[in-house]
């Protein structure tokens, strides 16, 4: 059963006040009373075994997106199971009389306040609590956003207070000053070793080269062998160095800022070293290697004929084309096998002319036809037909290998096709020799 408080101006954020099975139904009354003056203020009345799914139902019959979740007592723990649940629908959780389990993580900001000081202690709190500024926006939007700014990959590590060495992948870096010597990187909360990083002595900024893509992944998961996996040194303030890295700055500690879902770490740079290798980029949830990006460069300016082309997938199968040069012969889409070199934007105009919508990601093979001696340049994307046309698509698991032009092509659809399966894509620059294509990473 729920109850809905409503105020004369109640237009500010919805506020869900939880009583549980042995919670009387006075319960939040006077909290209830002045919030909704300003708030869209509901009540649920737990009635089921199911009190999050009673939640969610409830939210959904008021259509009310996101919402700011009170809960007293035992009903904490149905507070917490509603954020942990609905993440993208609980902007702040305040908890009274209640506390966390220790290793509880939580996105959004949460509150703890005691029931002691009476109603005008907790309304204070409250009042506090529902007063901080949040963002009204789609955080998937925002961060797609943020994504579009291409940064550099780090791995940041320390030896923390046990001397145990932890590490995480991160591109929240940046330099802060000269003198004195200050950088800054951002850790979420949610993250497990949070707390590690915030009291230990410093730590380390490791920028990654661009053929340390597997490292980057190895310190993202959650493996806890890292460190056995990953080659390493301890560095002169005693934070661990990754092996291969592009540049390295071993700090301590400076400060520690509180910022929203993150802390923000300062450090102060006590030693540094930095090589000529290529950083390792990352834009819009992939990585950027200059390198290949190079080598497609000088691809399109060499002498030699530049064709540009896409390996697309449509509803999960292979986009193919006919060869024109070749009765029942299949080519991927690309432009300038023939007429002017290839360019991206006539690799844009034939798909258009061929009725597909299509997506281009990043880089997939660059690399010279050492049977046509074409400097091939080939992107990965997604493609949605409009006309089928000409088009053929072709399962991954039966792709006609022997209407393919060349050895150049199967061997590069091979790769792709072993790569999709596991979902992680390599990227291929250099020359094409019997079908195998030099990996950068």
């Amino acid at each position: 059963m729920a109850s809905e408080g409503h105020g004369p101006r109640a237009t500010g954020e919805a506020i869900l006040f939880i009583r549980g099975k042995r919670q009387a139904a006075r319960l939040w009354a006077p909290q209830i009373e002045i919030l909704a003056a300003t708030h869209r203020v509901v009540a649920l009345d737990v009635e089921g075994d199911d009190p999050v799914a009673e939640a969610r139902r409830l939210l959904d019959d008021l259509a009310i997106p996101s919402v700011n979740v009170v809960a007293c007592g035992d009903d904490g723990l149905i507070a917490l199971d509603l954020a942990a649940a609905h993440p993208q629908r609980v902007r702040r959780v305040a908890f009274v009389d209640f506390e966390p389990p220790e290793n509880t993580r939580l996105l959004c900001p949460v509150l703890r306040t005691r029931a002691d000081g009476g109603p005008e202690a907790i309304n204070g709190a409250l009042a506090g609590f529902l007063g901080q500024r949040l963002s009204r926006f789609d955080n998937r939007e925002l961060r797609s956003a943020f994504g579009s700014f291409i940064t550099g990959v780090t791995i940041v590590t320390t030896a923390g207070v046990d001397g145990q060495p932890r590490g995480f992948t991160a591109n929240s870096f940046t330099s802060v000053s000269l003198e004195p010597p200050l950088l800054l990187i951002c850790v979420g909360k949610a993250a497990a070793s949070v707390d590690v990083f915030r009291h230990a002595a410093g730590f380390a900024v490791n920028i990654l080269s661009e053929e340390q893509k597997d490292t980057s992944v190895l310190f993202a998961s959650k493996r806890p062998d890292k460190f056995e996996a990953a080659r390493w040194r301890p560095g002169p303030f005693g934070n661990p160095l990754i092996e291969g890295s592009a540049a390295w700055f071993d700090c301590a500690r400076y400060q520690v800022i509180d910022a929203g879902d993150h802390i923000i770490l300062m450090g102060h740079v006590e030693a540094f070293a930095y090589t000529d290798a290529n950083p390792l980029g990352y834009a819009r949830g992939h990585y950027i290697t200059l390198g290949l990006e190079q080598a497609a460069v000088n691809a399109a300016s060499s002498a030699s004929r530049t064709v540009v082309g896409a390996i697309l997938e449509s509803d999960g199968r292979l986009v193919l084309l006919p060869d024109p040069a070749r009765p029942d012969g299949l080519i991927l889409p690309e432009a300038g096998r023939t007429g002017p070199n290839g360019s991206a934007s006539q690799l844009h105009h034939l798909l258009v002319r061929e009725g597909m919508d299509a997506t281009l990601g990043f880089l997939f093979a660059v690399f010279e036809n050492p049977e046509t001696r074409e400097q091939c340049i080939y992107y990965r994307g997604e493609a949605l037909l409009h006309a089928r046309g000409r088009t053929v698509l072709a399962d991954f698991e039966d792709i006609p290998w022997d209407r393919l032009p060349d050895e150049a092509t199967r061997s590069m659809l091979r790769r792709f096709a072993a790569e999709r399966k596991i979902g992680r894509f390599k990227v291929y620059s250099g020359d094409h020799r019997q079908g195998t294509v030099k990996a950068v990473d």
